[in-house]
């Protein structure tokens, strides 16, 4: 299997960098926080990139392209912490109108899988729909009409919550293989989110590490950083191969177990942005426990993130079996 990046790869992944960088830079995500986690200017942004189109036909109105273009892009918009539904209204993009093109934003509950109550849900207020995922169906509900409380201090800041206490019966868009489908693409999109995580938390304390000096040299040269640093960079890469090959084996069949694929990338790059967080906040020493500094932010999504579309321990169990088998 080649890994090697298109020349068309490079420059989506190229594009979706550039416009983060631009719009999102670690200095604005405090006022980010402020206004709620969501930004509408933001999100159009994205949506005009094709985003939430990426792997529709294009006859369809979409751009046409596979699993292994949608985890680059992801990982692309987790290095700056963009925030919203981005998983959930890919993922209903065919399912849901509107949601190719982001003017439908979709949020979603997996209840399929071990986490069961309290029902949260990420961006209530923001939502048009409102996608559930039991494990013989997934059903459509209208936000409008659920009874909601907001969580006063959710985890990430960057990610309000609400607490949904009932679930009425909603409209039924299909059986077990689509809650399959959906889960396993999802999976595969919150691990490339994680993979994102990593890489800019090691880019934090790479870029920390050479300019802040103590004893008269940058501290970049102290060997227990430089071990911290390349322990930081070789998870970087392990979780990036897992990924990237997790997309590329379902976008090829028979190169491979998609689900075993998926299981191992959400595992590793899970693994990997949880850790590289938590050094990069190690590295900054006191300034990284302010609020006012990035690397907080990247520690509470990566918790966020590990418990989407399957923890970590529930995707061990998979692989065992698998494994097993």
């Amino acid at each position: 299997m080649d890994f090697r990046l298109t020349d068309d790869q490079v420059a989506l992944r190229d594009g979706i960098r550039s416009y983060c960088d631009d719009q999102l830079p670690p200095e604005k995500l405090g006022a980010l926080a402020a206004a709620g986690g969501f930004d509408r200017a933001l999100w159009n942004g994205v949506a005009e990139m094709g985003v939430f189109g990426l792997r529709r036909a294009e006859s369809e109105g979409g751009i046409g392209l596979g699993m292994a273009d949608a985890v680059l892009v992801f990982s692309e918009l987790a290095r700056r912490l963009v925030s919203g539904p981005l998983v959930w209204t890919h993922l209903a993009a065919g399912l849901v109108l509107g949601a190719a093109s982001g003017d439908a934003i979709v949020g979603g509950l997996d209840l399929a899988g071990a986490l069961g109550e309290p029902h949260l849900v990420e961006h209530f207020t923001k939502l048009d729909t409102l996608l559930v995922l039991h494990a013989d169906r997934v059903e459509q509900l209208d936000p409008r009409a659920l009874k909601s409380e907001p969580i006063a201090t959710p985890l990430d800041p960057l990610t309000p919550l609400h607490h949904v206490r009932d679930l009425p019966a909603g409209e039924r868009l299909g059986g077990a293989d689509l809650v399959a489908r959906l889960r396993l693409e999802g999976a595969a999109l919150t691990a490339a989110l994680s993979l994102g995580i990593a890489e800019m938390a090691q880019e934090l304390a790479t870029a920390y590490a050479k300019q802040r000096e103590q004893f008269g040299r940058a501290i970049a040269g102290f060997q227990s950083i430089k071990h911290m640093l390349a322990d930081m960079f070789v998870r970087q890469e392990m979780a990036r191969a897992a990924v990237w090959s997790a997309g590329a084996t379902m976008d090829q069949a028979g190169v491979g177990d998609p689900s075993r694929a998926v299981a191992s990338a959400k595992v590793v790059a899970g693994d990997a942005a949880m850790k590289n967080a938590r050094a990069c906040i190690q590295i900054h020493g006191g300034m990284g426990y302010t609020w006012e500094m990035a690397p907080h932010y990247y520690l509470k999504r990566a918790w966020v993130l590990s418990t989407c579309f399957g923890t970590s321990e529930e995707h061990e169990e998979a692989l065992a079996a698998l494994i097993a088998r």
